[in-house]
């Protein structure tokens, strides 16, 4: 008999596909449970209806922080049903971030529609956001696992605030000096920012399902690895991506003056005092020597360091095989866009 060909992986569409269809059920019960005008609020950032809840079909994301739950706890082999409730908190979750950091930033839109903010109002938006946050406290609490869940949860959200207050705080730094922003900064910052959430993501379902504390660890690790090499990829996306994809205008981010990491390092070349009044006053131009001093590779560069970190982190524990292969996927897809 002909031995059939090894299945070969599943393409990160597919995966995130899978783990939406999982969780939105229980994502939308959640939902159900709000106030009804905090909820068509939490409803309206999903994508779920327009302003006053006529229902709709927008982008609401891709969804990868809850597929990151769901996956990782399958990799560790605990209940399907820990993965649902650990991905319907970090959606909440991460829907809360993103309401109040368009407040905190002033953007005015997201995913192609007015921001929460601009649609009902800043104060609304506010509350909206405190009580995604509280909804993701009690869907973890409900849980048997919940204590060591919402403790997770808590410690993660911490990082973010202080990454996300150390991301405020670099608009105010020189360019260039002794109080220049440095990339070493910039990486703790990502980290905490990007990387605690996507790390709390992929270990969540394997706590609140009760997983050895080393596999839960080792996820955590494995997706602060990953939010280090995400927030480099979009900042070279940024700079330097293509408008049609991104959705960002070209050179925005030199144009909103960011301290993004291509830049840090460009600016510890010798080309740092020329690149910074290129930065107050040419984009375009700023962009070419960015690029010329060696930011765009040595960011490139800096994410794949990271990607192979999170396969050494996941090949040092033992996971479910075929969980494990479509969270790799997932993994690789979010970073090679540019790699």
């Amino acid at each position: 008999m002909t031995a059939l060909p090894a299945a070969g992986p599943v393409p990160a569409s597919a995966v995130l596909e899978r783990c939406r269809d999982a969780v939105r059920p229980a994502l939308a019960a959640a939902v159900a449970r709000m106030h009804p005008w905090v909820g068509e609020m939490a409803a309206y950032s999903f994508g779920w209806c327009e302003v006053g809840g006529a229902p709709a079909d927008a982008s609401g994301g891709k969804g990868v922080r809850q597929a990151l739950a769901v996956l990782g706890a399958e990799a560790a082999g605990v209940p399907a049903r820990a993965g649902v409730a650990a991905a319907v908190a970090v959606e909440l979750v991460h829907a809360f971030s993103l309401l109040h950091d368009d407040v905190m930033d002033g953007d005015a839109a997201r995913r192609g529609r007015p921001a929460v903010w601009t649609a009902y109002g800043t104060g609304p938006a506010v509350l909206a956001g405190d009580a995604l946050f509280a909804l993701a406290v009690e869907t973890l609490a409900a849980e048997p696992g919940g204590p060591g869940a919402v403790r997770a949860l808590s410690a993660a959200l911490g990082d973010l605030v202080r990454g996300q207050a150390d991301d405020l705080l670099f608009a105010a730094r020189p360019w260039t000096g002794p109080e220049r922003v440095r990339p070493e900064e910039y990486r703790a910052m990502a980290e905490h920012k990007t990387g605690a959430l996507l790390g709390c993501a992929a270990a969540l379902g394997a706590v609140l399902g009760g997983a050895a504390p080393g596999t839960a660890a080792a996820l955590d690790r494995a997706g602060r690895h990953l939010g280090v090499a995400f927030q480099i990829v979009d900042d070279v996306l940024g700079i330097w991506g293509d408008p049609a994809v991104t959705g960002k205008p070209v050179h925005g981010d030199l144009r909103e003056r960011k301290k993004t990491f291509p830049v840090l390092v460009a600016l510890g070349s010798p080309a740092a005092g020329r690149l910074a009044t290129l930065l107050d006053t040419d984009p375009r131009a700023a962009a070419d020597l960015i690029e010329e001093a060696g930011g765009r590779s040595a960011a490139l560069a800096a994410a794949r360091h990271h990607l192979t970190a999170v396969e050494s982190v996941l090949a040092g524990v033992p996971l479910e095989t075929k969980a494990a292969g479509d969270l790799r996927s997932l993994l690789g897809h979010l970073v090679r866009r540019q790699l």
